[in-house]
């Protein structure tokens, strides 16, 4: 279970996030949409403890981010909007050693499962100066879900990946919410999110505007058809069809 409660994150008295609150439990899938300068990867930095918040609670799996910080951290993956790799480090490297960051007992099969299944087998001695952008996606995403995460959270996972790893990728997200996770995924792409989420919460200047299953957004919002698709229902929510 993903747990944010009353999220505030301020800069110089400005409120990025400004008390939003969320639940996303096992096996669910949220989409977390807005415009640029909502708050969404603020929000997502703040879960994933990269940055503290300047009030309210976050909780992984029932652990509280800033009570049991290693407890939380060892239950999330977190895959943010531009991959962060080490220079020196070849592909293979990298999953060896989030397997024993993770303590995964199977870490060395997991490692070559992972990169298998990311496409990744001839690349897995190449350091990330040879990889393309597309490949270094990729392979944040083996290492982020190398440890089998209670909690998955993506910021923007379709960046830079062609059309069969976008699909590997969509796969990815559902089969990792089959197993029992936690999933969360923001981005721009509203057909992704649309495609693989149970429930969106939009959002904008840091506050929540909606939140449901698209069935259920479409009954909040007026003058929107029954069958009115994410973009028409997220541009409605939040003044961009003016």
């Amino acid at each position: 279970m993903i747990e944010i409660q009353d999220l505030v994150k301020a800069y110089d008295g400005f409120r990025a996030v400004d008390g939003l609150s969320l639940r996303v439990d096992s096996g669910e899938i949220l989409g977390l949409v807005g415009p640029n300068g909502a708050g969404k990867t603020t929000t997502l930095r703040c879960l994933a403890g990269i940055v503290p918040p300047t009030a309210g609670r976050v909780a992984i799996a029932g652990f509280d981010l800033q009570q049991q910080p290693i407890e939380a951290r060892q239950r999330l993956a977190f895959v943010p909007d531009e991959p962060h790799l080490f220079d020196h480090l070849t592909a293979l490297d990298h999953l060896n050693l989030f397997s024993r960051l993770y303590g995964v007992a199977d870490g060395s099969t997991r490692a070559e499962t992972m990169l298998a299944e990311a496409g990744l087998r001839d690349q897995r001695l190449s350091f990330p100066g040879e990889l393309s952008r597309g490949m270094k996606q990729k392979l944040v995403i083996a290492c982020a879900l190398l440890h089998r995460p209670e909690a998955l959270v993506l910021d923007e996972p379709l960046t830079g990946l062609d059309p069969a790893a976008m699909r590997r990728m969509k796969r990815t997200v559902t089969d990792t919410a089959a197993a029992g996770a936690s999933v969360i995924v923001s981005s721009h792409m509203l057909h992704l999110v649309e495609e693989v989420c149970d429930r969106v919460l939009i959002v904008s200047h840091g506050r929540s505007v909606l939140e449901g299953t698209l069935e259920e957004i479409r009954t909040q919002l007026p003058d929107v058809g029954a069958d009115a698709d994410l973009e028409t229902l997220f541009l409605k929510a939040t003044g961009g069809d003016q």
